[in-house]
């Protein structure tokens, strides 16, 4: 069974404007042999608010109120199982060779979370992708799967960071990946597992999250940036398929911006 099968529904999160980004995360799916069909794979219309509010920036408000409109989407819809795509999303070229195997562990109700690309330290053997239980907060939210059991009580999380002032101990407006990272560790029962090695990265691309250099603010040198960018992710794609199972990619402006230290352990399941 191939890994996507397992999802009622996969949602890309993407704003409209960044066609750049839709044509590439269209072209990763072409290589699995998928298309979205705007049914069960489908583009989500991600959130631009006017300002950032309380949040630490307007993308990061903007990330936030789109996964949480996912999460609504996918209650009201009573879905039993979802994977949300980063419209950043490059996926591994082990991706293919592992659905079968990885698929199976997805199959039961047990898990809550599934992170099938993340920054955690990739593993020091040469073994192929396999799950792994893990405690540790997550950074990213490119590429992760969510079971029926976690839905409500996530949706639940998120609304109340929204309504407490910032730096709130049970969570307040913050990074998504810092408000799930939050909830996990306060639901010790949630098991999360995370794909090792990580079955996808995030591509060179200018963020909507985070402020953009000048040369991606400057009319000219945006498109030349562009062009660098294909680039290097054309060469991150050539090592990563020479590495076979070790993927190479970057590790995500987003990488250890949420609270917290990593703690606890990770384990095979």
């Amino acid at each position: 069974m191939k890994l996507i099968e397992i999802f009622d529904r996969v949602y890309i999160v993407n704003l409209p404007e960044r066609s750049d980004r839709r044509r590439e995360i269209e072209a990763e799916l072409r290589r699995l042999g998928l298309q979205v069909d705007g049914e069960r794979i489908r583009f989500h219309k991600a959130v631009r608010p006017d300002d950032a509010g309380l949040f630490p920036s307007l993308g990061a408000r903007g990330c936030f109120l789109s996964h949480l409109a996912i999460l609504n989407d996918a209650i009201e819809c009573d879905l039993e199982k979802i994977l949300v795509m980063e419209d950043d999303l490059c996926i591994a070229e082990c991706f293919a060779r592992a659905q079968a195997k990885m698929s199976r562990r997805l199959e039961d109700k047990g898990w809550w979370f599934a992170y099938l690309g993340h920054v955690q330290p990739p593993p020091d053997d040469e073994a192929p992708p396999r799950w792994q239980a893990c405690w540790q907060p997550i950074a990213t939210t490119h590429f992760y799967a969510l079971n029926r059991v976690a839905l409500r009580p996530l949706r639940d999380h998120l609304q109340a960071c929204l309504s407490r002032p910032p730096g709130h101990p049970l969570g307040s407006p913050m990074h998504v990946d810092g408000a799930y990272s939050l909830f996990r560790a306060q639901h010790p029962e949630a098991l999360t597992l995370i794909a090792t090695p990580s079955l996808g990265g995030q591509r060179s691309s200018r963020s909507d999250i985070y402020p953009n250099k000048w040369y991606d603010r400057t009319p000219g040198l945006m498109q030349l940036s562009g062009a660098m960018r294909v680039l290097k992710n054309l060469g991150l794609r050539a090592i990563s398929s020479a590495r076979k199972d070790r993927p190479a990619f970057t590790s995500g402006k987003q990488a250890g911006k949420q609270a917290g230290k990593p703690s606890g352990e990770q384990a095979n399941v």
